[in-house]
């Protein structure tokens, strides 16, 4: 029987006969269907019936209604109610708004609203400056999304984006201690979402936009920097190529090969693909070859994607032509940000020395693991379940805490680039081997490396406005 998903987990309210072995028959019977009991939680005893709360693991929708049908068919049992943990976490969203300062008496209600707000209003509206040290725009990031790229989901509209949005503000929250909320937009248009996140942004110190789909968040993301004085990041494309590029990084040093020698091929030029190349190339990556579903992109052929054009443009020095099997061929390193079971083994044992396969598409990879194992020197892939989960989560929540700890006007690929060396140098030299090339999400030694890094690059670049705080009060002197 297959393990159950740590996701799928039912919790059944179940009313059944109070008398000797009839436990033993319900657990018989979810066992049967497939269920695993986690646990089990008296309810109400009386003297003929009896009611459990019981637990349990299923490794799919379908085991779960299979373990309902099985409780419903035990003779005197009823299930009064079910749930899915996940749905029951997800009861009235998962985030909230909490004061800082509590109000118990007319001078508290004074002072942070009528008539003492007035003086610090009046404070920024002659120097705006102040809104990063007297509002919530110091420390707030907006979320922001139209649903229409949403994990495997795709196109699932604002409001089926909302759950997923609230837990990337509970990341931000939890990793860096970034207040985060989440901005689901009704519509599709890339003026419209840019004039309005324009429109809002004067609440925020920063803006991560998320699974909008490509090529539209190529503008969105670009149209947004230039408009605003604040760093403006997508993270489906920067945060997981930064991760990819910590790996590689990683990966190149157990197979003793140099990031300038590396030829690799990078399967999918959606968005995450692109940002992912771009990184590449500035880390000083010579050789990057893109492979989309048109094949190599190259200089003779000619395409009327603009996009397709600037990669062709910049990437592919020999101009390689074919399918993604052909143009393997003696390649260092393959990079999959596309789609599940497009890579062979043969494939990979074309190419060179010790190649390195980051298999990407989630939930099922290029290639699965354990496939590659045989031929691959170093494999990764998004999956929680096998090593080296390259997961953007090592990268935002640091690239956004640094980038508002010196109060960036924009995230640079120097602060990007930085992001990827430091999470690269959490693995020590000792620790570093073919199954150990990235860190864990859990490491708390993470964001405050990345942050700290992308700071100084900030710094050096001239994007940073202030130096990280050296003392507590941020500098600032009551005599506003």
């Amino acid at each position: 029987m297959s393990q159950p998903a740590i996701s799928l987990t039912m919790v059944l309210r179940i009313d059944m006969p109070n008398e000797p072995g009839a436990f033993g028959t319900l657990a018989n019977a979810i066992g049967d269907a497939g269920g695993a009991i986690g646990a089990v939680d008296m309810h109400t005893v009386g003297r003929t019936r009896v009611v459990r709360d019981v637990t349990i693991g299923v490794p799919s929708e379908a085991s779960a209604n299979d373990v309902r049908r099985a409780v419903e068919t035990i003779d005197g049992a009823r299930i009064i109610f079910a749930a899915d943990s996940t749905f029951l976490a997800h009861i009235g969203g998962k985030i909230r708004v909490d004061p800082k300062i509590t109000i118990k008496s007319r001078q508290d209600l004074s002072t942070v609203y009528t008539p003492g707000v007035a003086r610090v209003s009046m404070a920024i509206a002659a120097d705006p400056t102040k809104a990063f040290q007297l509002t919530v725009k110091r420390n707030t990031v907006a979320v922001v999304t139209d649903g229409t790229a949403v994990l495997g989901l795709g196109d699932i509209g604002p409001l089926g984006a909302l759950p997923v949005m609230e837990g990337k503000a509970m990341l931000f929250k939890q990793f860096a201690d970034i207040d985060a909320f989440p901005i689901c937009l009704d519509t599709k248009d890339v003026d419209e979402i840019v004039d309005t996140v324009v429109r809002i942004a004067p609440v925020f110190g920063g803006i991560n936009l998320e699974d909008i789909s490509a090529p539209r968040c190529f503008e969105v993301e670009s149209r947004l920097i230039e408009a605003l004085d604040i760093p403006v990041m997508h993270d489906d494309q920067h945060g997981t190529a930064v991760v990819i590029m910590a790996a590689l990084i990683n990966a190149a040093r157990v197979v003793g090969k140099r990031l300038e020698d590396l030829r690799v091929v990078v399967s999918g030029s959606g968005a995450a693909g692109t940002a992912t190349i771009k990184m590449l190339l500035s880390a000083g990556v010579r050789d990057v070859i893109p492979v989309d579903r048109v094949g190599a992109l190259n200089r003779t052929d000619r395409y009327e994607n603009p996009h397709w054009r600037w990669l062709a443009e910049h990437c592919n020095r020999d101009n390689r032509r074919g399918s993604l099997r052909d143009v393997l061929e003696g390649v260092d390193v393959f990079i999959g940000v596309s789609a599940p079971g497009i890579l062979q083994a043969d494939d990979i044992a074309r190419m060179a020395r010790d190649p390195i396969v980051f298999a990407m598409a989630n939930p099922n990879p290029e290639i699965m693991p354990d496939v590659a194992a045989p031929v691959a020197a170093v494999i990764a892939t998004g999956r929680s379940d096998f090593p080296n989960q390259v997961n953007n989560l090592l990268s935002f929540p640091g690239i956004f805490r640094g980038a508002l700890d010196v109060r960036a006007c924009r995230i640079t690929e120097g602060m990007k680039l930085a992001a990827a060396y430091a999470i690269a140098q959490i693995v020590s030299d000792d620790e570093l081997n073919a199954e150990y090339v990235i860190p864990s999400v859990f490491d708390t030694r993470v964001v405050d490396a990345v942050a700290k890094a992308v700071a100084g690059a900030a710094t050096e670049e001239g994007v940073a406005r202030k130096m990280p705080a050296v003392t507590e009060g941020d500098g600032f002197s009551a005599n506003v």
